[in-house]
């Protein structure tokens, strides 16, 4: 069995590289921008909804590696998905990414396992996490989103903050 650090490495490399679906989508009917203040990620997601269906999607956007690749991943994943199902994968993969859900039981995501071991690296889980949150807010019309809202996973207020 491969190493899963070794394949973590190769899937980001590779990804960071040759992103899938980079770039803008003229036609999207649905667009969001996301902002990771913690690593300064700022990525747009766009989708042309096909009825129910992702019928095309792209992101751009200035990131780190891991946000890009898992950006370029989650647009390999999503595209020709339903609502529903989109939805149920970013649901699972935030789940994953941050701890809450083993990678075990979760065959159906693929490749996109290699990102369950980033809940070992706290500082890391919202750059992973970024482009999921704004495919999430481009499919309910919310123009843009950040790490640092009540709806991240990962935020934990400060005091009475």
């Amino acid at each position: 069995m491969a190493d899963p650090k070794a394949l973590y490495q190769e899937v980001i490399l590779d990804h960071n590289r040759k992103p899938r679906n980079y770039g803008a989508l003229p036609q999207a009917s649905h667009h969001a921008d996301g902002h990771n203040p913690l690593c300064g990620d700022r990525i747009t997601v766009d989708i042309d909804l096909d009825g129910d269906r992702i019928g095309a999607i792209a992101f751009e956007g200035e990131s780190c590696a891991i946000c890009k690749a898992s950006a370029s991943m989650m647009t390999v994943n999503v595209k020709g998905k339903s609502r529903a199902d989109a939805e149920t994968l970013i649901r699972e993969f935030r789940e994953m990414a941050t701890g809450k859900l083993g990678p075990e039981g979760l065959a159906h995501i693929g490749r996109l396992a290699v990102f369950a071991g980033v809940h070992d690296l706290p500082t890391r889980v919202k750059c992973a996490i970024l482009p999921w949150h704004t495919l999430h807010a481009a499919l309910n019309s919310v123009a843009t989103t950040t790490t640092e809202s009540e709806s991240d996973p990962m935020h934990a207020p400060i005091g009475d903050a």
